[in-house]
């Protein structure tokens, strides 16, 4: 079994989607401490729980990640773009409704739409070859 890598451009774009997904999965399972504080979050002292929450996110991410990127299916995108999307729009409601107006928020809402957009646009036909 080798290596594929995309050929058309769209694709190519889902594909660094899906690698990014899988290497922040990666930092966040085997790092969650790194990754709390660059998100601004914090594990409660004796309680080894949040870091447990942590590593299994990642896990999710990671796993995510790479099924988009081994099985490289329409599906699969789309799955990865919507689910990117919908997160972006829960940050949205959190940015109006918690007062969660902050720099790091935006930051992550502009992450959140590209990698919601970039398998997207491929799915739906948008990206040239």
């Amino acid at each position: 079994m080798e290596f594929y890598f995309p050929t058309e451009l769209g694709e190519q774009l889902a594909f660094c989607s899906a690698a990014f997904t899988a290497l922040a999965g990666f930092i966040m399972m085997f790092a969650p401490g790194h990754s709390f504080r660059l998100l601004g979050l914090q594990a409660q002292e004796g309680r080894p729980e949040g870091y447990g929450e942590g590593r299994s996110m990642g896990g999710f991410y990671l796993g995510f990640g790479l099924s988009a990127i081994m099985l490289a299916q329409d599906w699969i995108y789309m799955a990865l773009g919507a689910s990117f999307a919908m997160a972006a729009f829960a940050r949205i409601i959190s940015i109006l409704s918690d007062k969660g107006s902050s720099l790091v928020n935006y930051l992550l809402l502009v992450v959140q739409i590209a990698l919601a957009a970039l398998p997207l646009l491929y799915v739906f036909g948008f990206t040239q070859t």
